[in-house]
């Protein structure tokens, strides 16, 4: 094991900072902020671009930064480190998300190399699927990638749960459409066609007719099971619901949602290196009321983190955009 400089500690932090920033976040937010000093990086919670309506208790804020504590981790072993992590280390200081400590050791193994090369690569997909379904071996994968970070993905297979799931999203959907202050954060959050802002999520650039059956501001967010206007609205055929599936945690902690978004970005890096493509469904979850009910009746007690969509797409140019992020500069303290 060789010995590192102080100056190669440093590029490879920065490196592993550049590719956190990369992680999937609630609405493209971002709600995060790095540190580096000596051969340590901090990840913290931005409350500041947490959705206060949406998300009044920070629990997919804390999902996105566990997200991005999980690029840290895959881009340290791809650049020969081994990540040494205390999440949560400071009871008095609650946004201080995680402590990374870069550890000199040997070439990063097959599949986190296979994981860190799809970190730039992966994108959310906002339409519909093929009718193409997913090898089983390809779901046992990812089930299994989710509890190496002590998450759980549960596919669902009965046609009852996930009628119930689509009637629930479409129902929090209806309701938040109707809510001034949701439409509003939403919008604050959204941005046209051509925009150069780099956070939020961006709008299409294209001016066909809108694939999604939810109210127009919401369209970025709020987007159906499958493609409601049928075949004839999309070309490449993406007209299937896909594998539905959720990602719960036994708990409900904070440290249960670090978790949980480690785990989603293992499971959606690994899908994506097998031409897997994710859509996400949070409109339910955002409803503490809607939460208890699918935790007890969907989720046999289990705790739901995210539900969302899995499956393959026949034209990618056509559903998703290029993603867009806020430069290293933005987020990173150097010391």
């Amino acid at each position: 094991m060789s010995t590192r400089t102080s100056d190669e500690i440093a590029r490879a932090a920065r490196t592993a900072v550049e590719a956190a920033v990369w992680a999937p976040s609630v609405h493209n937010t971002q709600p995060w902020a790095f540190a580096v000093s000596g051969d340590e990086i901090s990840l913290r919670a931005n409350p500041d671009r947490r959705l206060r309506l949406a998300d009044e208790g920070g629990r997919q804020m804390l999902i996105s930064g566990g997200a991005a504590l999980f690029d840290v981790r895959i881009a340290l072993r791809e650049l020969g480190y081994e990540p040494e992590v205390r999440v949560l280390p400071d009871p008095d200081r609650p946004l201080l998300l995680a402590t990374v400590r870069l550890r000199a050791a040997g070439e990063a193994d097959e599949h986190s190399r296979l994981l860190y090369g799809q970190i730039r690569k992966r994108r959310t997909h906002r339409a519909g699927f093929t009718g193409t379904p997913l090898p089983e071996d390809l779901v046992d994968a990812l089930v299994a990638q989710a509890s190496t970070e002590g998450a759980c993905l549960t596919p669902v297979r009965s046609e009852s749960a996930v009628r119930v799931l689509s009637a629930m999203t479409n129902a929090a959907q209806a309701v938040q459409g109707e809510d001034r202050g949701m439409s509003l954060e939403m919008i604050r959050w959204s941005s046209p066609a051509g925009s150069a802002r780099r956070d939020g999520v961006p709008g299409r650039g294209d001016t066909g007719e809108p694939r999604r059956t939810f109210p127009q501001h919401f369209e970025q967010r709020g987007y159906a099971w499958g493609n409601p206007r049928g075949a004839e609205a999309d070309q490449s055929g993406s007209t299937s619901t896909g594998l539905v599936a959720v990602l719960t945690t036994t708990g409900d902690s904070r440290e249960d949602w670090l978790a949980a978004g480690q785990g989603l970005q293992r499971v959606l890096l690994h899908a994506s290196a097998h031409g897997v493509r994710a859509a996400f469904h949070t409109q339910a979850l955002e409803f503490p009321e809607l939460r208890r009910f699918l935790r007890r009746y969907v989720c046999s007690g289990a705790s739901p983190q995210m539900i969302m969509r899995l499956g393959l797409v026949g034209n990618e140019d056509q559903d998703e955009v290029a993603g867009v992020r806020r430069p290293v500069s933005e987020v990173l303290e150097e010391s």
